[in-house]
């Protein structure tokens, strides 16, 4: 017997590694050291007095449930970078590099090079390099045609400029970046709210497959003029439970509804569904992707320079005093 009739093949793990080798050469910067197909990856850290580095690891989730209904997949490469370059983002930190992981019952050359398209347009919109990968053939692990996708970002900031939350006070304001949809997180309820996955509604997928926003153009934009005081990657858990994250003890959030246009997707999801506000601001980002807690006399500047890189910025709320939580009025 050979490998293969285990269902593993070699051969068409290497045509897939093929595929990409050139393409990711696109990503590279002058930092990276080794080529695609090395144990491990190799990047030279320069340009820091005091550098500290900063990782972060996501995937995509039940997500990729709506790439297999629609057999798209150069969009969700883009998602799982989001999901990680965005994490260490907001700790005030420059996307490095990326890794990716990618696991399936069976290796289709053509597929793999779809998701790792996506996740070399993510690497480009984040200004980092894709520094390497994995792909494992798990035959009898997933179902015939689906897969599983991780991610890895590494970035650096100087340690004197990290954002942790620690200069959160009482009268900062909170200001939004709108998401592109529901990104990466509150599928397993999206789906069963607004998908049959016997006779799936094409625009319905379509609209859900919508790639997560990456944030690090303007938000690096505003860190060169602003010393932001707190900042929120409003992922699983909604407002509720990321917002506390930066919070001090004695501090709340205090948002204000209508501060920002809801897309109709979210209230599709809240209609049909028949789920609560509560349920749904904290299942979803309910279209604030990103917040920033500035000091008041800043807000001019962070508001001109999102405007002037296109953003739609929203004065969504303040920091007030309290106990950590969230409130939403």
């Amino acid at each position: 017997m050979k490998y293969r009739d285990a269902g593993v093949d070699i051969e068409k793990g290497n045509e897939a590694v093929r595929r990409i080798k050139e393409k990711v050469k696109t990503t590279f910067d002058a930092n990276v050291l080794t080529d695609i197909g090395s144990f491990g990856g190799l990047y030279a850290l320069s340009g820091y007095r005091e550098p500290v580095l900063v990782s972060g690891t996501d995937g995509v989730g039940t997500k990729l449930k709506i790439a297999f209904l629609l057999d798209r997949h150069d969009t969700v490469g883009i998602d799982l970078v989001a999901m990680s370059v965005n994490d260490i983002l907001v700790q005030g930190a420059r996307p490095l590099f990326f890794l990716d992981y990618i696991a399936t019952s069976a290796v289709e050359p053509e597929k793999i090079e779809a998701i790792v398209d996506g996740v070399i347009e993510g690497c480009r919109q984040s200004g980092c390099a894709l520094l390497g990968g994995e792909t494992a053939e798990l035959p009898g692990f997933y179902a015939e045609g689906e897969y599983d996708l991780a991610g890895f970002a590494v970035g650096v900031c100087e340690k004197e400029k990290m954002v942790t939350g620690s200069l959160v006070r009482e009268g900062d304001l909170l200001i939004g970046l709108p998401s592109s949809g529901i990104h990466s997180n509150g599928y397993s309820l999206a789906r069963k709210v607004l998908v049959n996955e016997r006779d799936p509604d094409e625009s319905v997928l379509e609209e859900l497959l919508t790639p997560t926003r990456i944030y690090v153009s303007p938000v690096l934009a505003v860190l060169e003029k602003v010393r932001i005081h707190g900042m929120v990657h409003v992922t699983g858990g909604g407002f509720y439970e990321n917002i506390p994250r930066i919070l001090p003890r004695d501090l709340s959030a205090e948002i204000h509804k209508g501060s920002w246009e809801i897309p109709s997707l979210f209230s599709r999801i809240a209609e049909q569904g028949e789920v609560d506000e509560e349920e749904m601001f904290k299942t979803f980002n309910m279209g604030i992707g990103l917040i920033m807690a500035v000091a008041p006399e800043d807000k001019e500047t962070v508001m001109e320079i999102l405007a002037d890189r296109g953003e739609n910025p929203a004065l969504m709320g303040r920091i007030v005093k309290g106990a950590k939580d969230v409130k939403i009025c």
